[in-house]
């Protein structure tokens, strides 16, 4: 049973001061008419509406703080969600407004913007649509698409199957070797030659990255080679490989003579069926690919004499030691390049040989400059005047020895890039003329009757 307003007040009058201020607050509560008393509660109702919506505010205060601190601290190339902005939370966010709006009276209207610059509904807008935009551009991105080869674009990629660079390397050091055996210049057999061996360089290149293409793609160097990208497919590289081998060696062989095409089908062998395998097995593969680049120049005096003798050894023999100090200084800066692709290098398993062997062979480079009269390829004043490169690149080679760091391993490298030419320039123009020949300046004897 309810009590009296008069027991009520009796009751908090024992309590003192509290109690008869309690007692007046009932009085004014009970003889309030209704419209009092629902002005109270719509008064109420506001405050509660007011807080639910600083409430929501605050929330996307915080959330774009804290996008705003992620963009400074770590800024990202591409429209990324972030993970408190998701399409779960900007819906719970459009229907705590609409509940807000429902239960709002029709004068109070919720701002939309909590600051003059900020557009709320745009950006939630913006998170629910960049979503699908970005995972429409990363499907299309990640899906397969042909290759498609156009005819003007064969030459090149051709040119790099066949590492035209080094092509045209293998073809110099072959003509210096024409150009420095002791008989007279034939021009016709100059040409075959030059041909015969590009075509077979370019047969065992195209070999070579048909075989590793695998472990190119593991590789920065390597990772943009025609058919590690797909440009071509292997089947139109192997075709090109037999396209360049066949001509190329019946050009050496029924052209120059069998010697030379011996020589050139013995070193399409040796790089393609022995160095690359090797070079995922064992170190030596870097004596094999250097026996490899010694057979150009024996090539070339084959061919303009016809025979293998002390001079084409000697030029086979300085080719052999340049390459050491010319790859071991390349190999030291993409030893985690190699060890990547999984290739078995000096540089990477064994780096203190490699640092001996590179000196070694620039020291054996002084050897066989000064041994170059003594076969009479040279004139005696060869090994003075190639004396002070030799002792160039042999003085860099020690800086590489003691040093063992990327400095001094890229200037050896960048010396033996301009050694050999210049070494074999020095050749050319120390070359032992013969007796009786146009070239011993003699003059030319009588002709053949015309």
């Amino acid at each position: 049973m309810a009590a009296s307003p008069r027991t009520l007040s009796s009751r908090l009058l024992l309590t003192g001061r509290a109690g008869g201020c309690m007692w007046y607050l009932e009085r004014r509560a009970v003889q309030a008419p209704p419209r009092k008393f629902m002005r109270l509660f719509r008064n109420a109702s506001k405050e509660w509406i007011t807080f639910q919506h600083f409430r929501f505010l605050k929330r996307l205060y915080v959330t774009q703080l804290h996008s705003s601190l992620n963009q400074q601290v770590k800024p990202k190339p591409e429209a990324v969600v972030s993970p408190f902005l998701e399409n779960t939370s900007s819906v719970e966010a459009k229907a705590e407004m609409k509940a807000m709006r429902a239960h709002s009276p029709p004068g109070l209207t919720l701002p939309l913007k909590p600051r003059g610059e900020e557009l709320v509904e745009v950006e939630c807008a913006s998170v629910v649509e960049s979503p699908i935009d970005v995972g429409e551009t990363t499907r299309e991105e990640k899906q397969w698409k042909e290759m498609k080869l156009r005819m003007d674009d064969l030459p090149g990629i051709l040119a790099r199957l066949s590492k035209i660079k080094l092509t045209a390397l293998v073809v110099s050091t072959t003509s210096a070797g024409f150009a420095l055996a002791p008989v007279p210049f034939h021009w016709p057999c100059f040409l075959l030659t030059s041909l015969g061996t590009g075509l077979a360089s370019c047969a065992a290149n195209s070999i070579n990255q048909f075989f590793e293409v695998p472990f190119d793609s593991n590789m920065n160097r390597t990772k943009n080679r025609p058919l590690v990208r797909g440009q071509i497919s292997p089947l139109l590289a192997v075709s090109f490989a037999t396209c360049c081998a066949v001509p190329g060696v019946a050009l050496l062989t029924w052209g120059v003579n069998p010697l030379t095409g011996a020589l050139g089908l013995f070193n399409i062998f040796l790089y393609t069926c022995c160095y690359t395998p090797l070079k995922r097995i064992s170190i030596a593969n870097t004596w094999v690919g250097a026996v490899v680049g010694a057979i150009p120049p024996v090539m070339g005096w084959t061919a303009a004499t016809g025979s293998l003798d002390a001079g084409a050894l000697l030029l086979g023999g300085i080719l052999y030691s340049w390459q050491f100090p010319h790859f071991n200084a390349l190999s030291w800066g993409l030893r985690e390049d190699y060890s990547r692709g999984g290739y078995c290098m000096m540089s990477v398993t064994h780096p203190g040989l490699c640092r001996r062997v590179a000196l070694r062979h620039c020291l054996a480079l002084l050897a066989l400059s000064a041994a170059a009269p003594a076969l009479d390829v040279t004139s005696w004043a060869f090994p003075a005047i190639s004396l002070p490169i030799n002792l160039y690149i042999s003085y860099l080679a020690f800086r590489f020895y003691k040093d063992a760091d990327r400095k001094s391993s890229r200037k050896l490298f960048f010396c033996s890039l301009w050694h050999l030419p210049l070494l074999l320039l020095l050749l050319l123009t120390c070359k032992r003329r013969q007796a009786g020949s146009p070239e011993a300046g003699a003059g030319p004897g009588p002709g053949p009757a015309r």
